[in-house]
Order: C-alpha cells, then structure tokens, then sequence
C-alpha cells in the first residue's frame, strides 16, 4: 500500500501544520534558517485547506500533532524532552503529548478490558476509576483487584490503533523511498531501514503482551540497582489488549515544583537518571527506550520509579563494547582511539584514512568540551559527529538509532531538572566502569571460556560441516545466465526512464 496515494497523507501533513500556525512556531522554535522557513510555509500554504482543524482550544503544536495521529505525537513527545532544541516555552507545552492526551471513554474501555480477559469489570476489579493518563497508544485506569484488594494500573490500548499507526507508517515509507529516489546522497542513511526499525518498535508497542514481557526481563536485570524501582506485572489480568500492573505512587518527574516541594534533590535525580540508563544499555544492553517524563515518578523513598516499557532497547555485546569505547574516547579526548574504534566496527569505510577522520572527530569533541557544563549536550555532540561521518561515508547504523534517539531523550529528562548538569561528568563513571569490567583480564578469560563451549556444542559436527564446505568449493560455477537481446534493453531502458520521470513528478509536488 506504499504507493502516491500517500502524497495525499504526506501533503496534509504539512497543511495541518500551516492550518494550525503549527508550522511558523516550530520552524521558528528550532531556528530554521529562513529560506527553509519561507520555502516550507510557501509549499504548505496552497493545501491548508485540506489540513485537519484540530482542536482550537489546544496550543498550535499540540493542536497540530494530536489532529495528525500517534505517530506525530510519538515525534513531539521527544520534542517535549528537548527545551535546548524548541525552547523552554514550546517544550512546556508539548509535555502534554506525554500523558495528558484526549482519553476515549471509560465504558469503551470497560468493554475492551471485558472482552480481553473473559469476565466482566466488576467481577475482576472493586473499583476502575476514569482515566488517569492518556498517551498516543494507551490510556491508563486505576482500579482496585478484588481479590487481593491491591490498587493496581490497568493500561487499555486505543481503539482502532492498529489501523491508525499502520497508515502513517505507510506514508512514512512512502516519504522514505521518495528521499531516497530524489537524494542518492541521502541512502547513506537508509531511510527505509529507519523506518522498517520504527515499525518494529511501534508494532511491538501494539501487543501488551510483548511490553509485560520486557517489564518483567527489565525488572530481573535492575532489580539491585539502587534508587530505582518498577511496578509489578499481574499476569492473569494481563492480554495483548489489555496489561495491569501494581500502582505507582510518586511524583511525576516532569514536576519540578512538586518534587521541590516534596523535597527531593533534583540535581541528584538528574544524574540518576542519566547514569541509570547508562548502566541499563552498557551492563545488560537492555534499557527503557521512551524515559521521557510521562513515564517516570518518584517515590516517597526517592526512588526513580519508571514505567511504560512498550519500547524497549537491545544491543549486542559487541555493539556495546564498540558504543562504550566511542563514549570513552570522547571522554578522554583520545580521538585517534575513537577513529580506530569506527573503522574496527566497519562504521567507516576501510579506504578512508584513519588519520584524518581523527583530526575531524577532534574538531568535533574540542568546541564541545570547552563550554560552559550547562551548554555540554549530547544532542550537539551527535549532530556534530552526523556532520563528520557523512563526509566519510559513514552509513546510518539501524542498531544504534533507539540508544542514540534515547540518549538524546534521557539528556534532556536529566537537564530540564538541573540546567546545570555535566554530563561528561556523570556518564564517566559508568563507562569506566563498563570498560574495565568488559575488556580487562576476567572479561577476556569469560569471553574465551564462551568460545571454547560454543566449540565443544559443534565439536562433533565439524567434520561434516569442514567436508560440506570443501565440497561446495570444487563443485563447478553455474553458467551465466543468457546474454539479453539489445531489443530488450532499449524497452528496460525506455521503461526505466518513464518511471524515473515519473516518480520526479511525484516528488516535486511532494517537496
């Protein structure tokens, strides 16, 4: 379904934007330069009329995003966490898209709950209030078990969600292919691939199941780290629609006044949070990849508590290994090391040279490090580092985009409760950390001790496995495949251009 009818969805995008007073604000907000400014309202201004109207009463931006559907909402809630990017004011207001959306109705949501666990709300649960917190995806109720009579969240996904999320994935692929097609220099980038992760990670999102799953793997992997805590799973009443879990009492994170007010340490939470997902992605390469602060509280006892874990992130060890020793390298200022590093890794192609990408990357770290701490962002950072890789032909690692998009996420978490954090200062421990206990003399003696049973499985096998490859070897090259007739290539050819010509059309009156 990836085909022009989507410039349609793509085109009321940006009419929405214009139609609401969206589009000025937020390219003002993030400083676009303005031609790219006038070029955008310019293309945008003749459709507005096909724009969704929104709701009035709501901000511009928010008013724009809500109206678009949730895979917009998804984007402004990371706008939300970044005030260094859109400003104080903005971020302010996107920080609704976190949990403070429209709610659909409790009986609707009762209706659901019923059908998914076989039994009627009133016989599973003493009390199910209205909703508490609404989010793109899912709301949440507080209800009280009858059973146990334990206060627990039952989180209910939104009617029709799935339909919504897979239409805006599809113009997305759209828009991607159409980058690709009109930009060579942009495949570098893989923005199809980028997508295609996106859509995993929203359609994983989609099945509570899959997110009761990983809250029950994230809380066995953190359950002795200290100052964080994470609700319990109630399995029985737990289906892919549906998922409950033990109530969380705290404060929200995003309240400053509250937790002043309550008297927590705000600087210390600020670089609790960022070392806790430090930790989490380093030490088990499992981390909570949407810690904006709709989803974290904290708990009388002071206590991160986190919640949500619909979107959830993996690296392999080596992955780990290769993103600690970038991190590292930074840290020290050992920029040849970092350069070694992305070549080692395959990020960079082996023809480059090794000394000049060192001398870029040191032009990247210098500037950084020396600003003033509250001007320090790993924002900036990755954006600089976007900039230098692109002239070495670096391609867009599709691992790396849900620990860099958190990190960027969790940075603006940690600043927006202390403006003044380090956060070289705070991440060095952790990687030091990380790199003595993974590269140091016990980590090779397990990682050997690894290899040699991974060996012994195969032991038996190998024989078999060493004849089967020589074999293969000496059989004989298959013939070429038949020349094809001149005749044929012109049609190809002529084919091949009428398309292109096409899918030109179609993007000039995309962009």
């Amino acid at each position: 379904m990836r085909g022009p009818h989507n410039i349609l969805r793509l085109i009321r995008t940006g009419a929405t934007m214009e139609r609401t007073g969206a589009m000025g604000l937020i390219m003002e907000a993030m400083e676009a330069p303005p031609l790219v400014r006038g070029t955008m309202r310019c293309l945008a201004w003749p459709f507005q009329w096909l724009g969704y109207k929104g709701d009035p009463s709501m901000p511009p931006a928010v008013r724009a995003l809500t109206a678009l559907g949730p895979a917009y909402i998804k984007f402004g809630q990371i706008l939300s966490t970044r005030p260094d990017l859109v400003g104080a004011e903005l971020a302010q207001e996107l920080r609704v898209l976190q949990d403070q959306l429209p709610p659909f109705s409790t009986e609707i949501a009762k209706r659901g709950v019923a059908q998914e666990l076989g039994a009627p709300v009133d016989s599973l649960f003493d009390e199910f209030s209205e909703p508490v917190a609404a989010a793109s995806i899912a709301q949440v109720h507080k209800a009280r078990q009858r059973d146990s009579g334990a206060p627990v969240a039952v989180k209910v996904l939104r009617p029709g969600i799935e339909r919504a999320f897979r239409r805006d994935i599809d113009a997305f692929y759209f828009a991607a292919g159409m980058i690709e097609f009109l930009s060579p220099a942009s495949r570098r980038l893989r923005p199809t691939d980028v997508i295609a992760h996106f859509e995993g990670v929203v359609l994983g999102e989609l099945d509570l199941r899959l997110e009761a799953s990983s809250a029950s793997e994230f809380a066995a992997n953190t359950v002795g780290d200290e100052g964080f805590e994470l609700p319990e799973i109630i399995w029985p009443l737990s289906k892919r629609r549906v998922m409950t879990m033990g109530w969380a009492d705290g404060v929200p994170l995003g309240d400053n006044a509250a937790l002043d007010a309550a008297g927590h340490d705000r600087e210390a939470l600020a670089a609790r949070v960022l070392s806790l997902f430090l930790r989490h992605a380093l030490r088990d390469g499992y981390f909570h990849a949407d810690m904006h602060q709709g989803n974290l509280k904290v708990a009388p006892s002071g206590n991160i508590i986190a919640y949500d874990f619909g979107i959830m992130g993996h690296i392999d060890e080596y992955t780990r290994r290769v993103y600690a020793e970038i991190l590292y390298g930074f840290i020290k200022r050992d920029y040849r090391r970092v350069a070694e590093v992305h070549f080692e890794a395959g990020y960079v192609p082996p023809d480059r040279d090794v000394d000049e990408f060192a001398r870029a990357l040191r032009a990247v770290g210098e500037p950084i490090f020396g600003m003033d701490a509250s001007r320090i962002s790993m924002g900036s950072l990755l954006s600089y580092l976007f900039e230098v890789t692109e002239r070495f032909g670096m391609e867009t690692r599709t691992e790396l985009i849900l620990l860099q998009r958190t990190m960027v996420v969790v940075e603006g978490v940690a600043r927006s409760l202390d403006p003044q954090i380090n956060i070289w200062q705070v991440a060095k421990p952790v990687v030091e950390n990380y790199i003595r206990d993974s590269l140091g003399p016990r980590a090779m003696a397990t990682h050997l001790t690894k290899t040699a049973m991974v060996l012994s499985r195969f032991g038996p096998r190998l024989p078999q496995m060493v004849e089967a490859a020589l074999m293969r070897h000496s059989m004989p090259s298959p013939p070429p495949p038949p020349r094809r007739r001149r005749r044929d290539l012109v049609f190809a050819g002529m084919a091949g251009a009428v398309g292109a010509l096409g899918l030109a059309g179609l993007g000039w009156l995309l962009f």
